[in-house]
């Protein structure tokens, strides 16, 4: 996906989780974040940032908030850009497939179908801005819904259909994608439960630049996290 007008600015501060103060050629301008998680590891005082400038000059924030420097990693952290890498990416996993988004499945809308005459496959997409020692993590904040999307893709399986868990890595050069049992077990417990049920898991790592995301090279997924320790079998 392409962004236009991209300029970089200096974050100073984050006076609620819809905006931002950031320093812009020596001036304070607040910006929208486009993602509304937390990002306490990345919207740091001092951290370089890379905003779009909108087209809408009625709006009342000028500017988007869209990508983060944490040190010499670029990081894209606008929330909306995973599922427009997923439309850009699915073509190649599901050739012959007839691609819709926003498609019902239980009580919730999973991101896309991939519709084949023989078979449909429910794909979610979750995309991944945590990082550590160049391994990303999902999520950065419990997801009740990230859950229960998981638990619809399961009784996807279960009727028949084929269903998969896109992660959507938001940088380059990372080794793998893990559940961040720390912030969410109950997330990472669904994850491997999803994939002891045939639910394919699969991650893809961005090629990210200050106006560009594009997928770029696909990543293991493991299911443990690291950092906490197993319980015994």
């Amino acid at each position: 996906m392409q962004y236009k007008n991209t300029v970089e600015g200096i974050f100073l501060a984050r006076p609620n989780r819809f905006v931002a103060l950031v320093s812009l050629q020596g001036a304070q301008h607040v910006c929208h974040v486009k993602n509304t998680g937390r990002c306490r590891e990345l919207l740091l005082p001092g951290a370089t940032v890379v905003l779009e400038k909108s087209e809408n000059p009625a709006r009342k924030t000028q500017y988007d908030l869209i990508a983060v420097y944490k040190g010499k990693r670029l990081i894209n952290m606008d929330s909306q850009a995973p599922n427009h890498v997923a439309e850009e990416y699915l073509p190649s996993l599901f050739p012959s497939a007839i691609l819709r988004r926003e498609v019902p499945l239980g009580e919730s809308r999973i991101d896309f179908s991939a519709q084949t005459p023989q078979k449909c496959a429910y794909i979610e997409v979750k995309g991944v801005t945590l990082e550590e020692n160049g391994v990303a993590y999902f999520p950065d904040a419990p997801t009740l819904r990230g859950v229960k999307h998981i638990r619809e893709l399961i009784r996807a399986v279960e009727a028949g259909h084929d269903a998969m868990l896109l992660f959507v890595v938001q940088m380059e050069n990372i080794s793998c994608v893990r559940p961040n049992e720390r912030t969410h077990p109950a997330f990472a417990q669904a994850l491997r439960e999803a994939a002891q049920q045939g639910v394919s898991i699969r991650a893809v790592a961005c090629r990210v630049t200050p106006s560009t995301l594009v997928a770029h090279q696909s990543i293991p997924v493991a299911l443990w996290d690291d950092r906490v320790s197993r319980p015994a079998p």
